[in-house]
């Protein structure tokens, strides 16, 4: 089965929810998908769908890079971890790729809660991506 057709289901998805500058390519048997979507809420939608098709994102054959950019303005979440960085990753999960990091006691930008466990931020570098929940807490 071509990669394009096993993820028709995310790749129709992202278009019918308007992720903007959408690419999709395929490339020494990973599919890329890649663009800006105008919600957190339609990120996580769509790593909801990666994870219906490949539980647990296993198969290694999909890198989803789609980031919500400055289209959220959300509030601020201080780093409560014991006291290492605390790891920012491409997707909802520890096998996710780290894409960077904050330091105990930092306060970052929390863009959406996408489940209990992870939540949607984005570091004072701009890197976007999901964090732990527990080592999160909100700012008054």
């Amino acid at each position: 089965m071509a990669l394009q057709d096993k993820y028709q289901q995310l790749i129709s998805q992202a278009t019918s929810a308007g992720v903007s500058n959408l690419n999709v390519k395929e490339q020494d048997n990973v599919l890329y998908i890649s663009g800006d979507a105008p919600s957190a809420d339609v990120k996580n939608q769509l790593w909801d769908t990666y994870n219906t098709i490949d539980p647990d994102f296993r198969a290694g054959d999909l890198v989803l890079d789609v980031n919500v950019g400055n289209a959220v303005d959300g509030g601020k979440v201080k780093v409560v971890t014991q006291q290492s960085n605390l790891n920012i990753r491409k997707g909802p999960g520890t096998d996710q790729p780290i894409v960077g990091k904050a330091a105990h006691g930092d306060t970052i930008t929390l863009l959406s809660k996408a489940n209990a466990q992870w939540w949607l931020v984005k570091d004072n570098d701009g890197e976007e991506g999901y964090a732990y929940a527990q080592y999160l807490e909100p700012v008054s």
